[in-house]
């Protein structure tokens, strides 16, 4: 059983659980109760109460013993004893089926709508009779009186069928393409059919003639409504001879008097979502509209929720059992849920035993979900060492943070902090001593943070309370009593600072009042470290020093004002000063620069001329490079361009190839010198 808590009304899903396979023997049933904690806390209401796939319709007969359902696959009709808390009997039909009713107070007389045009009559003992409609129905209805059945489907007709005298009547016209939903009231017996053009049209069936239109597509629109398309009518109900409810294709529901074409109330579903059932539940005046998502329950006459039910699985159709608090959805899931609301009213006399098993659930509350389980964020895992953790099956991912396992939680804790005991500890003994002293006779003990505004506060509360007195005012609530400024007196972060330059230029008259506060704050300290049980009153000045002082300060606001200012850029001079001379004594470092491999290093000019030069475009090199000397543009005969570059000589050639010159020349100049001494003959010897 599942327990869940909207709007403070508890909804116990009494179907929630492990279900048993059929063929599973009683001994092995009783075995797996021992074992499976869940299988043993479920309640199984009603023996079997589920379809093979899905259920699509489900009624209660009108002596309330018999719970009867359609659903598939196969198709088939189970009806459920509620005395006996089983299934009573089971029929296979040859095809889904619509929508079916109970004729009769019980089982005997029922009537299936069937998705091939087929109506099914049934007894007791089975199907009784079987027939065909003209055109695919949607919806039908009966009227007690006549023994009339009205069909209505894909057609603009409503097909009258009289089981008394067994044939076809004459069909009533209609403006409307196609009908989706019909119903009857059953004080008046007006007939009513909703459209596919989001009409109500309503017909006497005393005279066969139609006595009204209501237009629900334009009234269902409201501001705030975003719709697509136009609105077909989807459910109807009434309500009493006077009330009806309308649900249209796009998720609204209206309630409408019978003597205004106007709606009482619009009630949107949110979702956009067909309405697929609307029940009224007449002793708390509720309206309980379904479409395939939510159940909502909602006042009829103010529209303000009640409470609303999510199934996991798409609901198909809802049913009240009467006079009491049990709802039943057939959904698009094997199980049809059994809801039990206590607010809604009491258990069924054939489960009575659900209010006290109700009242024992309140007085001992279960533990919920998330009990054995504490949530972390991230930045408190990787406090306790668990950032590892994030991914694996030990850490389940929720919103801003993650799952753990409460008792891994408090072991880590324990290694992390082994001595958070013993603090919280200190911290309840602490607890405990500041709830005796509070029940003393004390004075009014000022907090530790913000003291001078909690002075001010008490000073303005007196006197509010004077003034109150006098006028006979209501008292008017304190910041020091509210909660939701608690952590301004008790967390330092909060503290006022009041050398801030936006606190002395707004408040220029602080100081003054600031040193009448310091003196009435002194007195108060003593009084409390003294821990006297009456203050003592201050003897105040005249009421004219104190006129006089305000129209003072008055004057001299602006002047303060000017102080102020002046001493703020005065306090910014000196702190100029002092960085300059931070900056002066500071020694500057010397910095190196390494020279690539291969380079000679000349100056900083050279290299950056080189960074400007590289970062021009190659048009603008080469004009640069043709000024210097180093590149040649011709034209050439066939037309295009000839460029022809000369390498520039580093300083180690230049230096080489001048060195070469003046060696070539020393030796023409030795080479020159010994020639010339060859030719000239020796003194005293005859030349031959």
């Amino acid at each position: 059983m599942q327990i869940s808590n909207v709007n403070d009304v508890k909804i116990y899903n009494l179907s929630c659980g492990k279900s048993l396979p059929e063929w599973l023997s009683d001994r092995k049933k009783r075995a797996l109760q021992k074992k499976d904690v869940d299988v043993r806390r479920r309640i199984e209401l009603i023996q079997d109460f589920e379809m093979p796939a899905v259920s699509s319709n489900i009624k209660v007969s009108r002596d309330g013993q018999y719970v009867m359902a359609t659903g598939t696959y196969k198709p088939r009709v189970r009806c459920y004893d509620t005395y006996q808390l089983s299934l009573k009997f089971e029929r296979c039909l040859d095809s889904d089926v619509v929508k079916f009713d109970i004729l009769s107070e019980d089982y005997s007389k029922v009537v299936f709508l069937q998705c091939d045009r087929y109506v099914e009559l049934h007894s007791q003992h089975g199907r009784y009779y079987r027939l065909r409609i003209p055109k695919f129905g949607r919806d039908f209805a009966y009227h007690y009186p006549s023994c009339d059945l009205f069909f209505v489907g894909a057609s603009s007709e409503i097909y009258r069928l009289n089981l008394e005298q067994g044939r076809y009547l004459n069909s009533l016209q209609t403006e409307a393409s196609q009908i989706n939903a019909c119903d009857i009231n059953p004080a008046h017996h007006l007939l009513a059919v909703g459209t596919a053009e989001g009409k109500v049209e309503c017909w006497d069936p005393r005279t066969r003639s139609s006595v009204g239109v209501l237009d629900c597509a334009l009234s269902s629109v409201t501001e705030d409504t975003e719709i697509e398309g136009l609105p077909a009518v989807s459910a109807l109900k009434f309500s009493g001879p006077l009330h009806m409810a309308v649900g249209t294709s796009t998720g609204q529901v209206l309630i409408y008097d019978l003597r205004s074409s106007r709606p009482m109330i619009v009630k949107d579903h949110q979702y956009g979502l067909p309405i697929k059932s609307i029940q009224f539940h007449e002793p708390l005046e509720l309206v309980i509209s379904a479409d395939s998502r939510i159940i909502k329950m909602w006042n009829k006459n103010t529209g303000k929720i009640f409470t609303s039910i999510e199934p996991e699985a798409d609901v198909n159709d809802v049913c009240i059992y009467p006079d009491s608090g049990m709802l039943f959805t057939a959904n698009e899931a094997p199980k049809m849920n059994v809801y039990y609301i206590p607010a809604l009213g009491p258990a069924p006399k054939w489960c009575s035993f659900l209010d006290n098993l109700t009242e024992e659930l309140e007085e001992n509350p279960e533990s919920t979900v998330y009990d054995d389980y504490k949530f972390v964020t991230k930045n408190e895992l990787e406090d306790l060492g668990l950032g590892h953790l994030i991914g694996s099956q030990l850490l389940r991912a929720y919103m801003h943070g993650y799952f753990i396992d409460i008792r891994l939680y408090h072991k880590v804790k324990a290694m992390v902090n082994p001595f958070a005991y013993e603090e919280y500890k200190r911290e309840k003994i602490r607890q405990k001593i500041e709830e005796t002293r509070a029940q003393r006779v004390h004075i009014k003990k000022l907090p530790k943070v913000n003291k001078e505004l909690a002075l001010k506060l008490y000073e303005e509360e007196d006197e509010t309370q004077a003034m109150q007195k006098k006028k006979k005012q209501k008292k008017m609530p304190n910041i020091l009593s509210d909660d939701r400024f608690k952590s301004m007196f008790e967390n330092p972060d909060f503290q006022v600072d009041e050398q801030s330059e936006e606190y002395r230029l707004l408040n220029p008259l602080v100081s003054k009042i600031s040193e009448k506060r310091k003196k009435k704050l002194k007195v108060m300290e003593s009084l409390q470290s003294e821990d006297q049980e009456e203050e003592e009153e201050q003897e105040g000045k005249p009421s004219d020093a104190e006129s006089s002082e305000s129209s003072d300060d008055e004057k001299g606001w602006v002047e303060e004002v000017r102080k102020q200012r002046k001493l703020l850029r005065q306090e910014e001079k000196d702190r100029r000063q002092e960085k300059v001379k931070e900056d002066r004594q500071t020694a500057l470092k010397p910095q190196f620069y390494e020279i690539k491999a291969g380079e000679e290093f000349r100056s900083f000019q050279d290299t950056a001329k080189k960074q400007k030069l590289m970062r021009k475009t190659l048009e603008d090199r080469i004009k640069v490079e043709e000024k210097l000397g180093t590149l040649n543009v011709s034209d050439t005969a066939v037309g295009s361009k000839q460029l022809t570059f000369t390498l520039k000589k580093s300083e180690q050639q230049k230096k080489r190839q001048e060195a070469e010159k003046q060696h070539k020349e020393e030796r023409k100049k030795l080479r020159r010198s010994a020639g010339h001494l060859r030719s000239k003959p020796a003194k005293g010897r005859p030349f031959y």
